[in-house]
C-alpha cells in the first residue's frame, strides 16, 4: 500500500510542479519513448540474468506491494514456540521431540503457531537444527558455524532480486538518453520543417531523458531499496532461532535462550520482558 502512495506522491509533486509551471502535460504523452526505454531495459534485463534470477526476481515483485508480516507479533510467536520446544526437551529429554521434528506438518506443538508454520523455510531451518541437537554429535561451535553458513546463503540468494531489480533501474536513464538521440537523429532528417514543428519534435526527444531518469529514480530504484529492507526483516528471524537455540545448546534454561533471541530483534519488534512471558503464558495455555 505505501508503495501505490509513494508512486502518486512521486507523480503528483513532478508532473502537478509542471502543470503549475505553465506546461502542457499533453506534450509529456509520449508513449514511443516509453516503448523504447522500457522495452530495451527489460531487453537487457534478460539478457544479464539466468533463469534462476529471472524466477526469483518475478517471484518477489509481488511482496512488494503487501506490508510486511514480520511484526512483533510473529516474533512473539516464535520465542514462544522456541520456548516450549526447549521446555519439553528440558522436561522429557531431547527424543521427545523427535516426532514433533521428523512431522511439523502434524505436530500438535507447531501447530499452535499457524503463520509460522506456513513459512516452509523457516520450519526446514528449525527442525534440521533441533534434528542435529537431537543426534548429539555436534557441539555448539559446529552448529553456530554451519547456521551462519546457511543464513549466510540464505541472504545471498534473496539479494539475487534486489540486485536485479537495481541494475534495471540503473539502466533506465541510460536508455531515456538513448530515446532522446533517437528523437534527435528523427528531429535532424526533418529540418527542413519550419522552427515551431522542430521545437515539437525537439520536446519530444527530450521526453525521453525525462522519463528514463523519472522511471529510474522514482519508481524502480526505491523497491530495490524496499526489496532489501524486506530480506533483512526475514534473516532476523533465521538469526533469533540461531540464538535462541545456540543458548539452550550452551547450557542455559528455556527462559534465559529465550532472553538470547529476544535480543537479537530490532528494537521496532522486540516485546519487553514482561510482554513476552505473558505471551508465553497464553501460548502454553491453549
Amino acid at each position: 500500500m505505501l508503495v501505490i502512495v509513494g508512486y502518486v506522491v512521486v507523480l503528483a509533486a513532478v508532473f502537478g510542479g509542471y502543470a503549475l509551471a505553465g506546461g502542457h502535460l499533453g506534450a509529456l504523452w509520449q508513449p514511443l519513448e516509453v516503448l523504447m526505454i522500457f522495452g530495451g531495459a527489460i531487453g537487457a534485463f534478460i539478457v544479464g540474468n539466468n533463469g534462476k534470477a529471472l524466477k526469483a526476481t518475478l517471484g518477489a515483485l509481488p511482496t512488494l506491494f503487501k506490508g510486511s508480516k514480520f511484526t512483533k507479533a510473529l516474533y512473539m510467536d516464535l520465542l514462544a514456540l522456541l520456548f516450549e520446544i526447549l521446555s519439553k526437551i528440558r522436561k522429557d529429554g531431547m527424543m521427545s521431540i523427535e516426532n514433533d521434528v521428523e512431522n511439523p506438518e502434524s505436530s500438535p506443538l507447531f501447530s499452535k503457531y499457524p503463520a509460522l508454520q506456513a513459512d516452509h523455510h523457516l520450519m526446514e531451518f528449525i527442525t534440521d537444527y533441533l534434528r542435529l541437537m537431537i543426534s548429539g554429535n555436534m557441539d555448539a561451535f559446529q552448529v553456530e558455524n554451519l547456521m551462519d553458513n546457511e543464513i549466510e546463503t540464505h541472504h545471498q540468494e534473496g539479494h539475487v532480486p534486489v540486485h536485479c531489480i537495481a541494475r534495471l533501474g540503473d539502466g533506465l536513464p541510460a536508455f531515456g538518453i538513448v530515446a532522446a538521440v533517437m528523437g534527435v537523429v528523427h528531429t535532424m532528417e526533418n529540418v527542413a520543417l519550419p522552427p515551431a514543428e522542430l521545437g515539437i519534435l525537439i520536446a519530444h526527444a527530450l521526453v525521453g531523458t525525462f522519463l528514463g531518469i523519472l522511471l529510474a529514480y522514482g519508481f524502480i530504484g526505491p523497491l530495490s531499496s524496499l526489496l532489501e529492507q524486506k530480506l533483512d526483516e526475514s534473516t532476523k528471524m533465521y538469526q533469533t532461532v540461531k540464538a535462541t537455540l545456540l543458548a539452550s545448546l550452551n547450557g542455559y534454561a528455556p527462559a534465559i535462550a529465550v532472553e538470547f533471541g529476544r535480543k537479537v530483534l530490532y528494537s521496532t519488534e522486540r516485546p519487553g520482558f514482561t510482554e513476552l512471558e505473558e505471551h508465553v503464558k497464553q501460548a502454553k495455555s491453549k
